[in-house]
């Protein structure tokens, strides 16, 4: 396999792992320790959820441009 196609596809791989781990720390976080939801009143774990969330989305972004930032050029 050619090493810029392997690249592109660790890449991708890395890109989709991430995405889907994000996306269970914060639906474990959010839903099944009830975090995401406010009842009767805002408690410290909906605060501390939603500060996760807000901040971990830039990380996120952040990630994903650095990762494919430096793509190989084209010759």
């Amino acid at each position: 396999m050619e090493p810029e196609i392997a690249l592109f596809l660790r890449r991708l791989a890395t890109s989709i792992f991430t995405g889907i781990l994000w996306m269970m720390i914060n639906s474990t976080a959010g839903i099944m320790f009830d975090n995401a939801f406010i009842h009767e009143s805002i408690s410290l774990g909906n605060i501390l959820f939603y500060i996760w969330l807000l901040a971990s989305i830039p990380l996120m972004i952040w990630f994903y441009k650095r990762l494919w930032k430096n793509t190989p050029s084209e010759e």
